[in-house]
């Protein structure tokens, strides 16, 4: 047993997967990265239903209370719980931020895909289309989008989805220019393979390191977007927790000053989770680059 046990162990890091995963254990920020992140999320995900908090429960004996033995990181103006509705707020953000990614993900790998499989005409038409959408001000445009959407956390998700794919669409792109060059996707093409084939048999599997990078960092981006929609009043609405809705209700000098807990708590939340994050995205890079390899 033993013996099958060490003879399997080398062979599995001989494997692309297995040298990717071993780049990445040994990434120190990466796992420190996917860590935080793996009990935030547990935190955001069992805290509500283990401690029994609701985030819009109003006690109107505890305005604007410090931390204490019954509410672990103060109140807010109006009694609600911080830490209840800092957990639904994270709750809220995290789903924007994973729906977001998700819808651009779509897009942009499909436009990419099709660019680069679709012919001179298709793939011309399309690079044009993510030409303007690039040089557009990313803010000048995510604000009119909210505007024209309207807050809320469906519309939130769709404007950051519409801002965020014209760049996995080039990265896409660029890989399957090369892919479609190779062997095997001629022979397929020359025994008939249709354009949807090739894209999904063969181009998806191939751009999946592509994807995961850029959705792991674009998670990043899209929980600061929220963040900033929500902070205007252009995101999710209240009475709805968000990070974002949490910092415009602490913006006033009084706040700032006197309740200090009402604007700390979300404030670190956002900066630990967008540099775990960050850190996650940037190890898994390193990780499917084949450069990585010592020796």
């Amino acid at each position: 047993m033993s013996v099958a046990l060490h003879s399997r162990a080398p062979a599995f890091r001989e494997t692309p997967t297995g040298r990717a995963l071993g780049r990445f254990l040994g990434n120190r920020p990466a796992v420190a990265g996917f860590v935080v992140l793996a009990v935030l999320v547990g935190t955001i995900l069992l805290g509500p239903t283990l401690l029994g908090l609701s985030p819009n429960a109003i006690d109107l004996l505890a305005l604007n209370k410090p931390p204490s033995a019954k509410h672990w990181l103060g109140t807010d103006g109006v009694g609600r719980d911080v830490f209840a509705r800092l957990l639904e707020g994270g709750r809220i953000s995290l789903s924007v931020a994973i729906g977001a990614v998700s819808i651009s993900l779509v897009i942009g790998f499909l436009m990419g895909a099709l660019a680069a499989f679709g012919g001179k005409l298709v793939d011309a038409v399309i690079m044009r289309i993510v030409d303007l959408a690039m040089t557009l001000p990313p803010i000048v445009l995510l604000l009119v989008l909210a505007s024209i959407t309207g807050p809320g956390i469906g519309p939130t998700i769709l404007v950051i989805a519409l801002l965020s794919w014209p760049i996995l669409a080039r990265l896409a792109r660029a890989r399957l220019l090369e892919l479609r060059e190779r062997d095997f996707v001629l022979a397929a093409r020359n025994m008939g393979a249709g354009t949807w084939h090739l894209v999904l048999r063969h181009g998806l599997p191939n751009t999946l390191d592509v994807l995961v990078v850029y959705a792991t960092l674009q998670i990043a981006n899209a929980v600061l977007l929220e963040a900033g929609l929500s902070f205007l009043g252009l995101g999710v609405p209240p009475p709805d927790a968000s990070w974002g809705n949490m910092l415009n209700g602490a913006r006033s000098v009084l706040v700032l000053e006197q309740f200090p807990w009402q604007w700390l708590t979300p404030g670190a939340a956002l900066v630990v989770t967008v540099m775990a994050t960050n850190f996650v995205g940037d190890g898994l890079r390193d990780a499917f680059d084949p450069r990585s390899d010592i020796g």
